[in-house]
Protein backbone atom coordinates (compact mmCIF):
# COMPACT_ATOMS: atom_id res chain seq x y z
CA UNK A 1 0.00 0.00 0.00
CA UNK A 2 1.39 3.69 -1.01
CA UNK A 3 -0.15 6.76 1.10
CA UNK A 4 0.67 9.76 -0.68
CA UNK A 5 1.28 13.01 1.73
CA UNK A 6 1.17 16.69 0.56
CA UNK A 7 0.64 19.60 2.66
CA UNK A 8 -0.38 17.84 5.69
CA UNK A 9 -3.36 16.15 3.87
CA UNK A 10 -3.13 11.96 2.28
CA UNK A 11 -3.56 12.71 -1.05
CA UNK A 12 -3.67 9.57 -2.22
CA UNK A 13 -4.11 6.23 -1.62
CA UNK A 14 -2.82 2.93 -3.65
CA UNK A 15 -3.52 -0.67 -2.56
CA UNK A 16 -2.16 -1.75 -6.33
CA UNK A 17 1.10 -0.30 -6.60
CA UNK A 18 4.03 -0.24 -4.95
CA UNK A 19 6.20 2.94 -6.24
CA UNK A 20 5.24 6.29 -4.92
CA UNK A 21 5.07 9.45 -7.37
CA UNK A 22 8.48 9.70 -8.65
CA UNK A 23 9.39 13.34 -6.92
CA UNK A 24 8.28 12.06 -3.28
CA UNK A 25 10.51 11.40 -0.45
CA UNK A 26 10.11 7.62 0.22
CA UNK A 27 9.49 6.22 3.78
CA UNK A 28 9.35 2.38 3.60
CA UNK A 29 7.72 0.81 6.72
CA UNK A 30 8.58 -2.73 5.79
CA UNK A 31 6.04 -5.09 7.96
CA UNK A 32 4.65 -2.28 10.55
CA UNK A 33 1.04 -1.50 10.23
CA UNK A 34 -0.42 2.13 9.64
CA UNK A 35 -3.23 3.28 11.28
CA UNK A 36 -4.68 6.50 11.48
CA UNK A 37 -3.52 8.66 14.72
CA UNK A 38 -5.62 7.63 17.43
CA UNK A 39 -7.98 10.56 19.03
CA UNK A 40 -8.39 10.78 22.73
CA UNK A 41 -12.37 12.29 22.81
CA UNK A 42 -12.45 13.01 26.89
CA UNK A 43 -9.61 14.48 28.72
CA UNK A 44 -8.38 17.24 31.63
CA UNK A 45 -5.10 18.75 29.89
CA UNK A 46 -4.67 20.66 33.16
CA UNK A 47 -5.02 18.49 35.35
CA UNK A 48 -2.00 16.79 37.32
CA UNK A 49 -2.75 13.33 37.29
CA UNK A 50 -0.53 12.95 40.68
CA UNK A 51 -2.42 15.96 42.35
CA UNK A 52 -4.85 17.28 44.22
CA UNK A 53 -7.51 19.00 41.85
CA UNK A 54 -8.73 21.63 43.82
CA UNK A 55 -5.74 23.03 43.97
CA UNK A 56 -6.67 24.27 40.05
CA UNK A 57 -8.65 26.93 41.35
CA UNK A 58 -5.66 28.85 42.62
CA UNK A 59 -3.63 28.00 39.73
CA UNK A 60 -2.25 30.93 37.27
CA UNK A 61 -3.44 30.85 34.29
CA UNK A 62 -0.08 30.69 32.16
CA UNK A 63 0.99 27.57 34.92
CA UNK A 64 -2.64 25.92 33.44
CA UNK A 65 -1.47 26.57 29.93
CA UNK A 66 1.93 25.29 30.01
CA UNK A 67 0.79 22.13 32.26
CA UNK A 68 -1.66 21.65 29.68
CA UNK A 69 1.35 21.90 26.64
CA UNK A 70 3.16 19.30 28.06
CA UNK A 71 0.34 17.20 28.71
CA UNK A 72 -0.74 17.35 25.40
CA UNK A 73 2.78 16.67 24.28
CA UNK A 74 3.21 13.38 26.48
CA UNK A 75 -0.13 12.74 24.76
CA UNK A 76 1.14 13.03 21.31
CA UNK A 77 4.25 11.33 21.90
CA UNK A 78 2.00 8.02 22.65
CA UNK A 79 -0.11 8.21 18.96
CA UNK A 80 -2.21 10.25 19.77
CA UNK A 81 -2.89 13.28 17.63
CA UNK A 82 -6.33 14.66 18.44
CA UNK A 83 -7.53 15.52 21.93
CA UNK A 84 -10.71 16.90 22.99
CA UNK A 85 -10.24 18.45 26.72
CA UNK A 86 -13.67 18.50 28.31
CA UNK A 87 -12.71 20.70 31.73
CA UNK A 88 -9.90 23.25 31.84
CA UNK A 89 -9.96 26.13 34.17
CA UNK A 90 -9.51 29.83 32.97
CA UNK A 91 -10.31 28.78 29.29
CA UNK A 92 -6.23 27.34 29.11
CA UNK A 93 -7.02 25.19 26.67
CA UNK A 94 -8.29 27.91 24.34
CA UNK A 95 -4.75 29.56 24.46
CA UNK A 96 -2.73 26.29 24.06
CA UNK A 97 -5.06 25.35 21.03
CA UNK A 98 -4.39 29.00 19.28
CA UNK A 99 -0.74 28.20 19.76
CA UNK A 100 -1.19 25.10 17.67
CA UNK A 101 -3.29 26.56 14.93
CA UNK A 102 -0.15 29.57 14.90
CA UNK A 103 2.08 26.77 14.29
CA UNK A 104 4.05 27.98 17.22
CA UNK A 105 4.26 24.58 17.99
CA UNK A 106 3.82 21.18 16.70
CA UNK A 107 0.69 19.76 18.69
CA UNK A 108 -2.18 17.26 18.60
CA UNK A 109 -5.25 18.96 17.40
CA UNK A 110 -6.90 20.48 19.86
CA UNK A 111 -11.04 20.49 20.45
CA UNK A 112 -12.06 22.02 23.89
CA UNK A 113 -14.95 23.01 25.92
CA UNK A 114 -13.21 25.31 28.38
CA UNK A 115 -14.80 25.08 32.31
CA UNK A 116 -17.68 22.56 32.40
CA UNK A 117 -20.99 23.78 33.72
CA UNK A 118 -21.53 22.53 37.44
CA UNK A 119 -23.50 23.69 40.36
CA UNK A 120 -22.15 25.89 42.83
CA UNK A 121 -19.88 23.59 44.86
CA UNK A 122 -20.55 20.69 42.45
CA UNK A 123 -18.66 18.79 40.69
CA UNK A 124 -15.45 19.98 39.74
CA UNK A 125 -16.67 23.07 40.74
CA UNK A 126 -13.02 24.12 41.20
CA UNK A 127 -12.92 24.50 37.49
CA UNK A 128 -14.49 27.96 37.96
CA UNK A 129 -17.81 26.91 35.74
CA UNK A 130 -20.44 27.31 38.22
CA UNK A 131 -23.63 28.04 36.96
CA UNK A 132 -27.29 27.47 39.16
CA UNK A 133 -30.44 28.85 37.04
CA UNK A 134 -31.50 28.49 33.81
CA UNK A 135 -31.06 32.03 33.40
CA UNK A 136 -27.15 31.70 34.77
CA UNK A 137 -26.74 28.63 32.60
CA UNK A 138 -27.85 30.04 29.31
CA UNK A 139 -25.42 32.99 29.87
CA UNK A 140 -22.52 30.89 30.71
CA UNK A 141 -23.37 28.83 27.44
CA UNK A 142 -23.32 31.93 25.21
CA UNK A 143 -20.20 33.36 26.94
CA UNK A 144 -17.68 30.07 26.08
CA UNK A 145 -19.63 31.05 22.21
CA UNK A 146 -17.64 33.86 22.72
CA UNK A 147 -14.60 32.62 23.67
CA UNK A 148 -14.81 30.36 20.82
CA UNK A 149 -14.86 27.11 22.33
CA UNK A 150 -15.95 24.10 20.45
CA UNK A 151 -18.28 22.12 22.79
CA UNK A 152 -20.25 22.69 25.63
CA UNK A 153 -19.87 20.47 28.49
CA UNK A 154 -22.78 20.17 31.31
CA UNK A 155 -22.51 18.08 34.48
CA UNK A 156 -25.73 16.58 34.16
CA UNK A 157 -24.68 14.37 37.87
CA UNK A 158 -22.33 14.70 40.37
CA UNK A 159 -19.21 12.63 40.12
CA UNK A 160 -16.28 10.20 42.00
CA UNK A 161 -13.57 12.97 41.93
CA UNK A 162 -15.21 16.17 43.53
CA UNK A 163 -15.33 15.59 47.56
CA UNK A 164 -19.08 15.58 48.51
CA UNK A 165 -20.67 14.86 44.70
CA UNK A 166 -22.71 12.03 44.67
CA UNK A 167 -22.83 10.26 41.46
CA UNK A 168 -26.13 8.67 41.65
CA UNK A 169 -27.74 12.49 42.06
CA UNK A 170 -28.76 14.54 39.26
CA UNK A 171 -27.51 18.45 38.89
CA UNK A 172 -29.48 20.02 36.70
CA UNK A 173 -33.76 19.42 36.22
CA UNK A 174 -34.81 18.73 32.49
CA UNK A 175 -35.75 21.95 31.76
CA UNK A 176 -32.13 23.73 32.57
CA UNK A 177 -30.42 20.74 30.56
CA UNK A 178 -32.49 21.38 27.83
CA UNK A 179 -32.33 25.42 28.20
CA UNK A 180 -28.34 24.51 27.48
CA UNK A 181 -28.96 22.31 24.84
CA UNK A 182 -31.30 24.97 22.89
CA UNK A 183 -28.85 27.83 23.62
CA UNK A 184 -25.79 25.93 22.69
CA UNK A 185 -27.23 24.69 19.52
CA UNK A 186 -28.56 27.87 18.52
CA UNK A 187 -24.82 28.69 18.41
CA UNK A 188 -23.82 26.13 16.42
CA UNK A 189 -22.52 24.38 19.18
CA UNK A 190 -22.75 20.67 20.14
CA UNK A 191 -23.18 19.25 23.86
CA UNK A 192 -21.74 16.91 25.76
CA UNK A 193 -23.16 15.66 29.13
CA UNK A 194 -21.35 14.28 32.37
CA UNK A 195 -23.49 11.75 33.82
CA UNK A 196 -22.92 8.57 35.20
CA UNK A 197 -26.38 8.20 36.84
CA UNK A 198 -29.20 6.07 34.70
CA UNK A 199 -31.64 8.43 35.57
CA UNK A 200 -28.95 11.56 34.82
CA UNK A 201 -28.30 9.60 31.41
CA UNK A 202 -32.17 9.57 30.48
CA UNK A 203 -32.95 13.21 31.61
CA UNK A 204 -29.97 14.07 28.93
CA UNK A 205 -31.12 12.20 26.16
CA UNK A 206 -34.26 13.42 26.81
CA UNK A 207 -32.97 17.17 26.58
CA UNK A 208 -31.42 16.43 23.35
CA UNK A 209 -27.53 16.30 24.16
CA UNK A 210 -25.43 15.19 21.90
CA UNK A 211 -23.28 12.92 23.64
CA UNK A 212 -23.19 11.58 27.07
CA UNK A 213 -19.69 11.34 29.23
CA UNK A 214 -18.98 8.10 31.06
CA UNK A 215 -22.49 6.62 30.41
CA UNK A 216 -21.93 4.05 33.36
CA UNK A 217 -25.97 3.44 33.95
CA UNK A 218 -25.07 3.41 37.95
CA UNK A 219 -28.16 2.90 39.83
CA UNK A 220 -28.74 2.32 43.56
CA UNK A 221 -28.65 -1.43 43.11
CA UNK A 222 -25.81 -1.90 40.41
CA UNK A 223 -25.18 -0.69 36.88
CA UNK A 224 -28.31 -1.48 34.84
CA UNK A 225 -29.32 -0.18 31.40
CA UNK A 226 -33.10 0.47 31.05
CA UNK A 227 -34.07 -0.59 27.43
CA UNK A 228 -35.80 2.28 26.57
CA UNK A 229 -32.91 4.18 26.78
CA UNK A 230 -30.45 2.60 25.43
CA UNK A 231 -33.17 2.35 22.10
CA UNK A 232 -33.79 6.59 22.65
CA UNK A 233 -29.65 7.00 22.64
CA UNK A 234 -29.52 4.89 19.08
CA UNK A 235 -32.48 6.54 17.58
CA UNK A 236 -30.84 10.21 18.31
CA UNK A 237 -27.39 8.99 17.46
CA UNK A 238 -26.44 10.08 20.93
CA UNK A 239 -22.56 9.74 21.28
CA UNK A 240 -21.22 7.22 24.04
CA UNK A 241 -18.37 8.80 25.40
CA UNK A 242 -16.59 5.80 27.20
CA UNK A 243 -14.12 6.70 29.62
CA UNK A 244 -11.31 3.37 29.97
CA UNK A 245 -10.25 2.47 33.00
CA UNK A 246 -8.06 -0.59 34.24
CA UNK A 247 -8.03 -2.77 37.57
CA UNK A 248 -5.34 -4.77 39.49
CA UNK A 249 -4.93 -6.66 42.62
CA UNK A 250 -5.33 -3.95 44.84
CA UNK A 251 -8.94 -2.55 43.51
CA UNK A 252 -11.08 -2.85 45.84
CA UNK A 253 -13.81 -5.22 45.27
CA UNK A 254 -16.84 -2.81 44.91
CA UNK A 255 -15.12 -1.06 42.53
CA UNK A 256 -14.50 -4.18 40.42
CA UNK A 257 -18.27 -5.03 40.32
CA UNK A 258 -19.31 -1.53 39.13
CA UNK A 259 -16.66 -1.57 36.25
CA UNK A 260 -17.58 -5.04 35.27
CA UNK A 261 -21.05 -3.81 34.96
CA UNK A 262 -20.06 -0.57 33.02
CA UNK A 263 -18.39 -3.40 30.32
CA UNK A 264 -21.70 -4.83 30.51
CA UNK A 265 -23.12 -1.81 29.75
CA UNK A 266 -21.14 -1.20 26.90
CA UNK A 267 -21.53 -4.71 25.15
CA UNK A 268 -24.95 -3.63 25.46
CA UNK A 269 -24.47 -0.17 23.66
CA UNK A 270 -22.70 -1.74 21.07
CA UNK A 271 -24.63 -4.72 20.24
CA UNK A 272 -27.92 -2.26 20.32
CA UNK A 273 -26.04 -0.12 17.19
CA UNK A 274 -25.25 2.95 19.80
CA UNK A 275 -22.33 5.20 18.46
CA UNK A 276 -19.62 4.76 21.40
CA UNK A 277 -16.15 6.49 21.50
CA UNK A 278 -13.31 5.03 23.82
CA UNK A 279 -11.64 8.04 25.58
CA UNK A 280 -9.05 8.08 28.61
CA UNK A 281 -10.43 10.80 30.96
CA UNK A 282 -6.76 11.57 31.21
CA UNK A 283 -5.47 13.91 34.53
CA UNK A 284 -8.14 12.55 36.98
CA UNK A 285 -5.18 10.49 38.76
CA UNK A 286 -2.80 8.57 39.40
CA UNK A 287 -3.70 5.91 36.74
CA UNK A 288 -4.66 8.39 34.36
CA UNK A 289 -1.35 9.72 32.88
CA UNK A 290 -1.91 11.57 29.93
CA UNK A 291 -0.36 8.85 27.55
CA UNK A 292 -2.59 6.18 28.52
CA UNK A 293 -4.67 5.84 25.93
CA UNK A 294 -3.06 2.82 24.17
CA UNK A 295 -2.55 0.82 27.42
CA UNK A 296 -5.80 1.37 28.16
CA UNK A 297 -7.30 0.50 25.06
CA UNK A 298 -4.83 -3.01 25.18
CA UNK A 299 -6.13 -4.07 28.47
CA UNK A 300 -9.70 -3.53 27.36
CA UNK A 301 -9.00 -5.95 24.47
CA UNK A 302 -8.64 -8.57 27.19
CA UNK A 303 -11.87 -7.71 28.77
CA UNK A 304 -14.33 -8.45 26.24
CA UNK A 305 -14.18 -5.78 23.35
CA UNK A 306 -12.40 -6.71 20.29
CA UNK A 307 -9.60 -5.02 18.91
CA UNK A 308 -11.57 -3.70 15.79
CA UNK A 309 -14.06 -2.57 18.26
CA UNK A 310 -11.63 -0.77 20.32
CA UNK A 311 -9.27 0.92 17.17
CA UNK A 312 -12.53 2.04 15.28
CA UNK A 313 -13.88 3.52 18.89
CA UNK A 314 -10.20 5.15 18.93
CA UNK A 315 -10.04 6.64 15.54
CA UNK A 316 -13.16 6.89 13.50
CA UNK A 317 -15.74 7.05 16.03
CA UNK A 318 -13.55 8.87 18.19
CA UNK A 319 -12.76 11.80 15.55
CA UNK A 320 -16.48 11.71 14.15
CA UNK A 321 -17.91 12.06 17.87
CA UNK A 322 -15.69 15.37 18.05
CA UNK A 323 -17.01 16.77 15.47
CA UNK A 324 -13.85 15.66 12.90
CA UNK A 325 -15.33 12.51 11.20
CA UNK A 326 -15.07 14.35 7.89
CA UNK A 327 -11.21 14.97 7.91
CA UNK A 328 -9.71 12.33 10.96
CA UNK A 329 -9.79 9.16 12.21
CA UNK A 330 -9.13 7.46 8.53
CA UNK A 331 -6.41 7.20 6.18
CA UNK A 332 -8.30 8.29 2.54
CA UNK A 333 -7.60 10.96 0.42
CA UNK A 334 -8.78 14.46 2.02
CA UNK A 335 -8.07 13.32 5.35
CA UNK A 336 -5.35 14.93 7.77
CA UNK A 337 -2.01 12.97 7.57
CA UNK A 338 -1.87 11.86 11.52
CA UNK A 339 -0.39 8.58 11.17
CA UNK A 340 0.83 6.06 12.92
CA UNK A 341 3.13 2.79 12.57
CA UNK A 342 3.42 -0.29 14.99
CA UNK A 343 4.45 -3.59 15.22
CA UNK A 344 2.95 -5.73 12.41
CA UNK A 345 -0.09 -8.37 14.19
CA UNK A 346 -2.01 -5.38 15.93
CA UNK A 347 -4.95 -6.88 14.48
CA UNK A 348 -3.99 -9.79 17.33
CA UNK A 349 -1.97 -8.23 19.61
CA UNK A 350 -3.20 -4.40 20.92
CA UNK A 351 -0.16 -4.07 23.07
CA UNK A 352 1.36 -3.58 19.59
CA UNK A 353 -0.13 0.02 19.75
CA UNK A 354 2.01 0.74 22.68
CA UNK A 355 5.12 0.36 21.02
CA UNK A 356 4.93 3.12 18.48
CA UNK A 357 7.41 3.17 15.53
CA UNK A 358 6.77 6.81 13.89
CA UNK A 359 4.35 8.80 13.69
CA UNK A 360 3.21 12.24 11.84
CA UNK A 361 0.96 14.54 12.75
CA UNK A 362 -0.56 16.82 9.37
CA UNK A 363 2.14 14.71 7.85
CA UNK A 364 5.08 16.50 9.68
CA UNK A 365 6.89 13.01 11.61
CA UNK A 366 7.40 13.59 15.61
CA UNK A 367 8.90 11.76 18.48
CA UNK A 368 7.69 8.90 19.76
CA UNK A 369 7.54 6.57 22.98
CA UNK A 370 6.85 3.10 24.36
CA UNK A 371 3.95 3.79 26.93
CA UNK A 372 3.43 0.11 28.17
Amino acid sequence: MIVVVEGGQISAVDFAVTDGPPEAALIDLGELTLLPGLVDAHTHLCWDPDGDPEDLADDPHEALVERARQHATAALHSGVTTIRDLGDRDFATLSLREDYRQGTQLGPELVVSGPPLTRTGGHCWYLGGAADSTDDLVDAVEQRAARGVDWIKVMATGGFVTEGSDPLQPQYDHDQLTAVVEAAHRMGLPVTAHAHAAAGIAAAVAAGVDGIEHCTFITEDGVSASPDIVERIVAQGVWCGITTGQMDSETPADIIAVMQGVWRVTRQLIDSGARVAWSSDAGISPRKAHNVLPADLAYLSRHGFTVTELLIGATSAAAASCGLGHRKGRITPGFDADLLAVGAGVNHDLTRLCDVKALWRNGTQVPVETTC
